[in-house]
C-alpha cells in the first residue's frame, strides 16, 4: 500500500498551505540550486555519521527540513507532528506501523527506538511522496553503498 500523497495528505497539505498563505506576511522560497548545494554540504556529514540533516524554514505550525541518509536509521515516532517526506535522491526501505523496539521517550511526544516489529515495508523513491500521520511509527533502512535524501515537512497538530 504506497501513499503517494493520500487524499488526507493532500487535504492536510491543501489547508497547510492555504493557512500559510493567509497568515504568513514573507514569502520564502527555496530554489532547487539552492537545496542541491545545501544537500551536497549535508553529504559528507552523512558519511561519515550515517545520516545529516538542517532546516530550511521554521514556521509557527511546521518546519522546512532537508534529510540525507547514508545508513539505515532508528524507528521514531511523533505525537504531535506529521512528517511528510519529498523522496529527492536514491531509494530506501519505509517501515510504519507495528510496534517501536526498545523505546525510549527523548521529549514533547517524542520516541525513538532500534527497530519496528510488525510494521509494513515498502519502497520508497525519487518523486514519491509519502504522508506519516502523527504517532505513526516510522523508519528509514537504506542499502549500503546508497544515498537517500528528502525535503521533510514536520506539520505540527
Amino acid at each position: 500500500m504506497r501513499k503517494i500523497f493520500s487524499a488526507a495528505g493532500a487535504a492536510l497539505l491543501s489547508g497547510f498551505m492555504a493557512h500559510a498563505q493567509s497568515t504568513s506576511a514573507k514569502v520564502d522560497h527555496y530554489s532547487a540550486q539552492d537545496i542541491r548545494k545545501q544537500l551536497a554540504e549535508l553529504a559528507p556529514k552523512a558519511k561519515d555519521s550515517g545520516s545529516s540533516g538542517s532546516t530550511l524554514g521554521d514556521y509557527a505550525n511546521h518546519q522546512i527540513k532537508l534529510s540525507l541518509r547514508a545508513t539505515s536509521g532508528g524507528s521514531e515516532s511523533h505525537a504531535h507532528f506529521v512528517d511528510i517526506f519529498f523522496v529527492t535522491q536514491g531509494k530506501a526501505t519505509l517501515i510504519t506501523g507495528g510496534t517501536i523496539e526498545n523505546p525510549k521517550s527523548i521529549g514533547d511526544g517524542e520516541t525513538q527506538g532500534s527497530g519496528i516489529q510488525g510494521g509494513h515495508a515498502e519502497t520508497i523513491s525519487v518523486g514519491d511522496v509519502v504522508h506519516i500521520p502523527a504517532g505513526t511509527p516510522h523508519q528509514i533502512k537504506v542499502e549500503n553503498g546508497t544515498i537517500y535524501s528528502a525535503i521533510v515537512i514536520k506539520v505540527k497538530q
